[in-house]
C-alpha cells in the first residue's frame, strides 16, 4: 500500500494545528483555502467556509459560514460571517451573526459586532466591541427593560430622601 510522503500530507482545516499524523479533511465539511503565497485584492465571498493563510485586501463576505484567518494570514478587509476565528492579523471591522474567536497569536485592529466573543491571553484587540443578544434574548430583555423602570423609579426618591435626612 502506498503511503503519502511528508510533503503530501493533508491538513485538517477544522482544527488547523497539525499533530504530526496524517489528517484528512472530512467530506461533510466544505472549506475553501487561500494559501500562504496567494494575494487577493477585491471582494471574497462564497457559500462555504474559508481558511485564509495568505493575504486579502478588500472585503470578505461569508454570512452563513466560518472565516478562519490562519497563523500566516494577513487580512486588510472588513469581514462579515457567521463565525470568525483569528489566528493571524486582521485590520478591519468584523461582524458576526454568531461568534468571534481571537486566539493567543491573533490580532484584530477594528470594531467587532457579534453575539459571542472569545479572546485568549496574548491576543491583541484594538477597537470597539459590541456584543448583541440573540433574537430570543432581545425579546426577553425588552420585556424586562419596560417593566423594570416602573418598579425601580418609586424607590429611588425614598432612598435619596432617607440619606439626605440622615446627614443632618
Amino acid at each position: 500500500m502506498l503511503q503519502p510522503s511528508d510533503k503530501l500530507k493533508t491538513q485538517n482545516f477544522a482544527n488547523p494545528i497539525s499533530n504530526g499524523s496524517i489528517n484528512t479533511v472530512s467530506s461533510s465539511i466544505e472549506q475553501a483555502t487561500i494559501g500562504r503565497s496567494l494575494v487577493i485584492k477585491g471582494e471574497v465571498s462564497g457559500s462555504e467556509s474559508i481558511y485564509i493563510d495568505g493575504r486579502v485586501e478588500g472585503s470578505i463576505n461569508f454570512g452563513d459560514h466560518r472565516v478562519t484567518i490562519g497563523r500566516h494570514g494577513v487580512v486588510n478587509a472588513n469581514v462579515t460571517a457567521r463565525e470568525v476565528v483569528i489566528m493571524g492579523k486582521v485590520n478591519g471591522n468584523v461582524e458576526c451573526s454568531d461568534r468571534v474567536d481571537i486566539r493567543s497569536e491573533g490580532s484584530l485592529v477594528g470594531d467587532v459586532i457579534t453575539q459571542r466573543v472569545s479572546v485568549e491571553d496574548g491576543a491583541l484587540v484594538k477597537g470597539a466591541v459590541e456584543v448583541r443578544a440573540s433574537d430570543k434574548k432581545n425579546d426577553k430583555s425588552k420585556e424586562i427593560k419596560t417593566e423594570a423602570p416602573k418598579a425601580i423609579a418609586p424607590e429611588a426618591p425614598k432612598a435619596l430622601a432617607a440619606t439626605a435626612g440622615a446627614s443632618r
